[in-house]
């Protein structure tokens, strides 16, 4: 099936979740072309770059869906893109362009345990995998986050741990997360793992699951969802360079 046209949405409210994270709940009358049963799945939001008439995208994470609205988690940090920069100012009545929503991407629930790693950026997509678990599902979440206040309440089985990691720096120390996850108890049975962080973070996070713990990569989803000093058009030209030079 097609996906839909990219279509215009309003700003319904703008609610701060942590310091660093702001929900941004988007409705209006073209939101019925959004396809149900979307949480997780990625969108484009199309902003024009400030004092220009350049058209910027950028891909952020449904983390709610209602029938009549979604809800778009931002992460806040003072080097600020377009798209934090326009959350922050964004107030009720204000539109944007939406297109997607892309292909979810979930953990195998029919894994024996459950392993997912990820900083802010993925921390929408964390929670929802979280949430969709079985309710006897095993394993860790490893969530780098930039403050201690940043820590949010996340639905999940009891058998997940969560483990929060705190860098104030995102970004500036690539082996933080992979040195964490070096840490878990690696439990018996077949894994299904999730990753998604910082360029360099995710290429040791990788390199950790696929050469030291010899992951199968149908039980491995890894993904790079920003790099650091790079553009979002820059850091697709090195993701695509890396997924190419690595066999993905």
């Amino acid at each position: 099936m097609a996906r839909p046209a990219p279509r215009n949405l309003q700003v319904i409210s703008s609610t701060p979740i942590t310091p660093h994270m702001l929900r941004i709940t988007l409705g209006g009358a073209e939101i019925d072309s959004f396809p149900a049963d979307q949480e997780s799945a990625y969108i484009k939001l199309v902003f024009t770059a400030p004092g220009s008439d350049t058209t910027l995208m950028r891909t952020y994470t449904v983390r709610h869906q209602r029938p009549d609205q979604l809800d778009v988690d931002f992460v806040l940090h003072e080097d600020a893109g377009p798209a934090s920069q326009w959350a922050k100012a964004a107030k009720p009545g204000d539109s944007v362009v939406v297109g997607g929503p892309g292909p979810k991407k979930l953990v195998d629930n029919a894994a024996d345990w459950f392993l997912i790693v990820g900083d802010m950026t993925a921390l929408p997509a964390i929670s929802v995998n979280l949430e969709q678990l079985p309710a006897d599902a095993r394993g860790h979440a490893v969530i780098e986050i930039i403050d201690e206040r940043d820590i949010q309440p996340l639905r999940h089985p009891d058998g997940i741990r969560l483990h929060w990691l705190v860098n104030p720096h995102p970004g500036e120390d690539s082996q933080l997360l992979v040195n964490q996850v070096r840490q878990l108890e690696w439990l018996p049975g077949q894994p299904s793992i999730w990753a998604a962080c910082e360029f360099s973070s995710m290429r040791a996070l990788r390199k950790h699951f696929r050469e030291e713990r010899q992951v199968d990569r149908r039980s491995l989803y890894i993904s790079s969802y920003w790099k650091l000093g790079n553009s979002e058009d820059q850091h697709k030209l090195a993701k695509r360079e890396d997924a190419d030079a690595a066999g993905d």
